[in-house]
């Protein structure tokens, strides 16, 4: 009996995107460059669709014309659904309508551009007009925004373009693929053997020396969201950048991160960024979803729910980060 080689190991490229790093990763080597160009591709429409920093993108249209109904493109309805189902599933913990009180904070262009020491006193907040008062058409894809409104679908956004890229690369190659944004990651099609090994890490753009605590993924998705990764100071203040809707500030500092796994990486980033908001809640409205999740408090702390299994150290390295966005 001829022994069967080892499969190759995955093909890698990482390179700037939307903000942050994109990470594509495929079992078939040779189909790499259909894999890039299909991501490439698909990232570029869901800036020029969602990017609230871009003068030309829809979202900046919308943003523009609130109090005025409009009809928006397709992606752009894929994408609000998204949101609003977010909004929806959190009790409004997640809501799209945060967008004036993340400017008002200084999140007011790419992070890369935001001032890391800021004199200025931060705004006394002020509650997010609310996801229900949009009011929307999914048949007609007519949009009125209430006036004074902007969106925000940061939180949502990327992390749908990384299903959508995980989707439509193994479909059209055929081979295993893993898309990772930052802390939204996807992947789609036949896992590497012993599923894909990703690396948790507090920052997915600085995860340390050492190999952080690892899980195997075979399919669906993880996302991580914390309060360490996207900071800046005002008024004397640490800022971070996911905002508690009823009340416009910085949610509270409870949880350095929050990684979920679900389905769908839009699932496991609403679960994530929701828990990050509940702050001392989370534990238990988390037990309620069901979902596999880990959450380690600012102390280091590590809570683990629905069946997470116990931290193992990742072999140098893995194949992406988990780190939250």
């Amino acid at each position: 009996m001829t022994a069967r080689a080892p499969a190759p190991p995955p093909a890698r490229v990482v390179f700037p995107a939307l903000g942050t790093t994109a990470d594509l990763l495929v079992t078939a080597p040779d189909t790499l460059p259909a894999a890039t160009s299909l991501l490439r591709a698909e990232l570029a429409a869901a800036d020029l669709t969602c990017s609230r920093f871009r003068p030309d993108s829809e979202l900046t249209r919308v943003n523009l014309g609130a109090g005025v109904s409009t009809t928006v493109s397709a992606r752009f309805a894929e994408a609000l659904h998204a949101a609003l189902r977010a909004a929806r599933l959190t009790g409004g913990a997640v809501d799209p309508t945060v967008g004036n009180a993340v400017i008002a904070l200084g999140y007011d262009r790419t992070f890369a551009s935001v001032r890391p020491e800021d004199a200025r006193p931060v705004p006394v907040g002020s509650p997010a007009p609310g996801w229900q008062r949009i009011d929307f058409d999914p048949r007609t894809r007519r949009l009125r925004l209430p006036p004074h409104t902007r969106l925000d679908l940061g939180a949502t956004a990327k992390a749908l373009a990384a299903d959508r890229a995980a989707r439509r690369a193994a479909a059209t190659t055929g081979s295993g693929v893993l898309v990772s944004l930052g802390g939204d990651l996807a992947v789609a099609g036949p896992p590497p053997e012993g599923g894909w090994r990703i690396s948790l890490a507090d920052d997915h753009a600085r995860p340390g020396t050492r190999p952080g605590p690892a899980v195997a993924v075979t399919s669906g998705a993880l996302a991580t969201s914390g309060v360490r990764a996207r900071t800046w100071r005002r008024g004397g203040r640490t800022l971070h950048h996911i905002v508690d809707p009823a009340s416009g500030e910085p949610a509270p500092s409870v949880w350095r991160t929050v990684t979920v796994a679900a389905a769908s990486c839009v699932d496991a980033n609403t679960a994530s960024t929701a828990a990050v908001v509940f702050g001392d809640r989370a534990v238990p409205w988390l037990r309620d979803t069901a979902l596999p999740a880990r959450l380690t408090g600012l102390d280091g702390t590590v809570v683990r729910l629905a069946g997470w299994p116990a931290d193992t150290r990742a072999p140098a390295p893995a194949p992406a980060p988990g780190g939250p966005r």
